[in-house]
């Protein structure tokens, strides 16, 4: 069993026996998950950021959350046992952006590639 400073939250060595270690997991990624959902309310809603920076504090935050998420729910961590979780997740985010990708480049050579519509409509009649 570990000391508690030398883990990370969700390590499996460190909340194995301990439901109540598990609990406690969640309970502060929770935590944090609320926090910084409503800080992101409480900055898009004031004027305590300067206005057009909005779009960046939101981004650093949606980041953080994301990262949250990562560490405290699905226990995704550097440590060894985790590759496989690792690469798994660096291969979704992947094929996330190459659908993406794919669709925003599809969308914008579309009318290039289109016929134009007096050739279409001589093609109805």
């Amino acid at each position: 069993m570990s000391d508690g400073f030398n883990t990370v939250p969700g390590d499996d060595e460190a909340d194995a026996g301990s439901v109540a270690g598990a609990v406690q997991t969640y309970l502060i990624g929770l935590g944090l998950a609320v926090l910084l959902t409503a800080t992101s309310f409480y900055i898009a809603s004031t004027n305590l950021v300067w206005a057009p920076s909005i779009p960046v504090a939101l981004v650093v935050l949606a980041i953080a959350q994301m990262g949250v998420h990562l560490v405290f729910f699905l226990h995704i961590t550097t440590g060894p046992e985790n590759t496989n979780n690792v690469m798994a997740l660096f291969f979704g985010v992947l094929i996330v952006f190459l659908v993406i990708g794919g669709s925003l480049w599809i969308m914008a050579h579309l009318n290039q590639n289109m016929i134009p519509m007096d050739q279409l409509m001589q093609m109805q009649r």
